[in-house]
């Protein structure tokens, strides 16, 4: 008998999921500040979870990554030169211990992050701004590991030789420390990675409607000059090659935005007036 009913209320349209469904989606959408918050705190928890795990699993090939962290130091020096880092405290190997797993864990970890804090806005999300959210995510991914890598294979290598020979001008020599090396590393990787997302930013800015396309191309000529400042601030050197080779890429992103953006802009004027011709 309870076969029976079951199968006519699926053939009247019901679905035992679909309600199940429904009723999450419905539940989300009712609630509270507190449970927002304690949404919040999981979601803190589990990205604080996967960087401690990846950063545990770097300690375990601590020799391997420190190795593959020098390769800039040895671009640098050369074949001929003195290799090699020293400490200068007891303590300075600790300091590097911790800033090569952070560094490594934070780049193994990036994609879990990412997905964790997409699973917590996703549910006040629209389905339109649903369907963006995935390549976005995988958008903020790729950008940030163009810029790790560019900083990585280009900019450091190029730092590091200003600085030699900055040095060998005024005749000094050169002896640098790991834990001062490692920091400076890990600064300009993060910090070059994470300045390569500004063109998502402004496309997301865009398709919300704060700014808009004319605002972005009066704002081109201060752009170079706020890149400049930019790559004073990350790149440890004064030389005009340095700061060249981190200004010109994010002036080619800028403009890769600004195309972007009205190809966004444009979409969404003629949608809003398919839908006013639609309604009338």
């Amino acid at each position: 008998m309870q076969d029976k009913k079951s199968r006519a209320l699926v053939k009247e349209g019901y679905s035992p999921i679909k309600r199940e469904k429904d009723i999450s989606t419905s539940d989300k959408s009712a609630m509270s500040f507190l449970d927002h918050l304690e949404d919040l705190r999981g979601t803190l928890i589990r990205c604080i979870v996967a960087l401690f795990i990846a950063c545990f699993f770097v300690m375990g090939f601590l020799k391997y990554f420190a190795s593959l962290l020098n390769w800039p130091l040895q671009i640098a020096l050369g074949p001929n030169a003195e290799e090699g880092l020293i400490t200068t405290s007891p303590m300075a190997v600790f300091s590097v211990i911790l800033q090569i797993s952070f560094l490594g864990g934070f780049a193994l970890s990036l994609p879990f992050i990412l997905y964790f804090v997409a699973r917590f806005v996703a549910p006040g999300l629209t389905d339109k701004e649903l369907s963006a959210l995935k390549p976005g995510c995988f958008l903020a991914l790729v950008l940030f590991i163009i810029g790790a890598l560019f900083s990585y294979f280009a900019l450091v290598p190029a730092s590091l030789k200003a600085s030699i020979f900055f040095n060998h001008l005024f005749g000094f020599e050169v002896f640098w420390t790991a834990d001062r090396y490692y920091g400076l590393l890990m600064w300009m990787v993060m910090g070059i990675g994470l300045s390569f997302e500004f063109p998502l930013i402004i496309v997301m800015l865009v398709y919300i409607g704060i700014i808009n396309i004319t605002q972005l191309q009066s704002f081109r000529p201060y752009s170079i000059i706020v890149f400049l400042v930019l790559a004073a601030v990350i790149t440890p050197t004064t030389d005009p090659f340095t700061f060249l080779l981190l200004a010109v890429p994010m002036g080619f992103l800028y403009e890769m935005s600004l195309f972007i953006s009205k190809r966004v802009e444009s979409k969404k004027s003629s949608e809003m007036e398919n839908a006013e011709t639609s309604t009338a």
